[in-house]
């Protein structure tokens, strides 16, 4: 199920990210630049072109096979990128948790589908990855996010001063939590 491909609806598909993949992540990056800044950390222009996403994307599927990360596209009809869903900093042993961050192209936002990704993620991290927990943050008035958040069931269970260098300053972010299942670690890989 991990490298499954899942239907959201509306010709959108959730599948593994492919090396293949870096035009149209830096197209649909380009694209949603000025929309995704106010939530973004300072990029270089390099990071926009396809070698700059063929790097990023080398890096994810690197990491993946490592175990680090399960990185994820939203795919239109034409199979083209118009979103990313990343579970980074994956932690087994008894802590059994990843963090998660997404982008939605702005030709895709306000459709349901970053909320449909994250529930299909959140399956796949319970029943595949058997992970206890996933956490995500959002600085404090990126409501859209928020929004998502609550509906897939995470929850807010602290705020971080400082936390990350977004659009050129360090930034408050809110946490968020989704415990996946209480269940007993035995017969995990770790």
């Amino acid at each position: 199920m991990i490298d499954d491909v899942h239907q959201l609806g509306a010709g959108i598909r959730l599948r593994p990210t492919v090396l293949a993949d870096a035009a149209s992540r830096a197209a649909a990056l380009t694209r949603s630049r000025a929309y995704m800044k106010p939530w973004e950390p300072e990029r270089p222009e390099f990071f926009y072109t396809e070698q700059g996403q063929r790097e990023r994307v080398a890096g994810l599927l690197a990491d993946r096979e490592a175990g680090r990360v399960m990185p994820w596209v939203l795919a239109d009809a034409e199979d083209r990128v118009v979103g990313g869903f990343d579970l980074n900093a994956i932690v087994l042993g008894p802590l059994r948790s990843a963090t998660l961050g997404y982008w939605v192209d702005v030709e895709q936002a306000g459709r349901g589908l970053a909320t449909a990704a994250v529930r299909r993620i959140c399956e796949v991290a319970r029943d595949e990855l058997r992970l206890h927990r996933i956490e995500a943050g959002t600085m404090l008035d990126n409501a859209a996010s928020q929004r998502v958040l609550a509906k897939c069931g995470f929850e807010q269970f602290g705020m971080a001063p400082r936390y990350l260098h977004i659009n050129g300053e360090w930034r408050d972010h809110r946490l968020f939590q989704r415990i996946l299942h209480d269940g007993p670690v035995t017969g995990a890989e770790d």
